[in-house]
């Protein structure tokens, strides 16, 4: 059984990706619809909310690999989100909107990078 703790910590996460997801779409709201972001929209709204919906897939898994496997799906999608972030195309006034939302990118990539760490050490 886990611990309040460690209950806490799961579902903060759980809120936290949902939360990168959800501010990515109103950041894309925001940009200018050419010909490149619109591609580039399409793949980051897939790959952010990717990170949200296998994250939960994480938390709801049977094995330790399939959680494992989630988790390296969250990171994955994390660093794509990043990518596409990176790639569209923004005037000034949406750089510091957009520098915030690569830096959670970053950060996520580092706790899913973490997490795998803990579990491959408790194997």
């Amino acid at each position: 059984m886990e611990s309040e703790s460690n209950i806490g910590k799961k579902f903060d996460l759980e809120d936290r990706t949902f939360d990168f997801a959800n501010n990515c779409k109103g950041f894309l709201k925001q940009i200018e619809k050419n010909i490149h972001n619109v591609e580039y929209y399409k793949q980051l709204i897939r790959s952010s909310g990717s990170v949200a919906a296998n994250f939960i897939e994480a938390n709801e898994s049977f094995s330790r690999n399939d959680f494992s496997h989630r988790v390296k799906i969250c990171r994955k999608e994390a660093k794509e989100s990043r990518l596409w972030l990176r790639l569209i195309d923004i005037n000034e006034q949406l750089a510091a909107s957009r520098d915030v939302l690569i830096q959670e990118a970053t950060e996520l990539m580092r706790i899913f990078g973490a997490i795998l760490e803990k579990t491959k050490n408790t194997n």
